[in-house]
């Protein structure tokens, strides 16, 4: 039986008074308190094995290598991935949209083509489309809502076209969306999707496998984990066609003066020294999550 109250002791901020009372929060939506594993093996890191990853032959560096590494694979589980080369680690769910706005979109759009967007969406899954637009010629169009604050999935099928190069949707907001459905019908008509999975992630169950999305973008202090942690999930073959959103150090393979080879994915999206405290939180936060259990 899930039992609230016991789950409540694990959050120690709720032990605080505000104004003489216990402190009730309700704005999990904008950032989730953290539970005590999560504190535990943030403290532990900066405690016991703090030290740069991918980059020494240290105990110490090896051993936050191999948790930063870790949290990646329990990422990939988490919502099914089917290659673990396919989860970017980023700040957060903005950044992964922005990432693909940026170098999917610059790489992929032109002008009269058309990103099929709706109207819940978030600034974060709004303006990095309205930028690429305007830097690409591409148009946005939008799925309506009905007056119960539903997508009118009556609308779609006038909206795809073959000029439709992305739908790019939240999972949800109040209303949950059917994403699969929406992905069957974007591939129809050689479209990607991306699912803003910021506000799902804490609550269902997410399988991209079955969803067949394309990019699925996740916020990890949405979710339970530290600020400054977010992941960007996508199918290889596309991520591997992409160029480089940031460049610098721990992406490159090879460099000289003129020019540079870049890592293979993941890291190929990672440049510079990661959050890594950040992703073992959000590791821990997973490991809470899935003892709960998400159904």
């Amino acid at each position: 039986m899930f039992d609230p109250s016991e789950i409540r002791k694990d959050f120690p901020i709720f032990g605080r008074l505000v104004r003489g009372k216990p402190l009730v929060y309700l704005d999990s939506a904008a950032t989730t308190q953290k539970p005590l594993p999560v504190i535990a093996a943030t403290d532990e890191y900066y405690r016991s094995y703090n030290a740069n990853v991918h980059r020494g032959i240290y105990a110490i560096s090896e051993e936050a290598t191999r948790r930063y590494e870790e949290a990646r694979d329990k990422v990939a589980s988490f919502i099914n991935a089917r290659e673990r080369e396919g989860i970017i680690f980023t700040r957060n769910a903005t950044e992964s949209i922005n990432l693909v706005a940026s170098s999917w979109g610059r790489s992929n759009l032109r002008s009269g083509d058309e990103i099929l967007l709706t109207y819940m969406e978030h600034h974060s899954n709004l303006i990095p489309w309205q930028l690429i637009s305007q830097q690409t010629g591409a148009r946005l169009r939008f799925i309506p809502l009905t007056p119960d604050g539903r997508l009118d999935l009556s609308k779609i099928s006038a909206l795809l076209s073959d000029r439709t190069k992305l739908v790019a949707v939240t999972h949800v907001l109040g209303t949950i969306n059917p994403v699969a459905e929406l992905a069957r019908q974007a591939h129809e008509v050689g479209a990607l999707i991306l699912v803003d999975a910021a506000q799902s992630a804490p609550h269902l169950p997410i399988d991209v496998q079955a969803m067949d999305c394309d990019f699925m973008a996740l916020s990890g202090h949405k979710m339970l984990g530290p600020t400054g942690i977010g992941v960007l999930y996508g199918k290889v073959n596309l991520l591997d066609a992409m160029p480089p959103y940031m460049g610098g150090g721990e992406m490159i393979n090879e460099v000289q003066l003129e020019y540079a080879t870049y890592r293979e994915l993941p890291w190929k999206f990672e440049a510079g020294t990661p959050n890594i405290v950040g992703a073992i939180g959000l590791g821990a936060a997973i490991d809470y999550l899935s003892r709960l259990g998400m159904e």
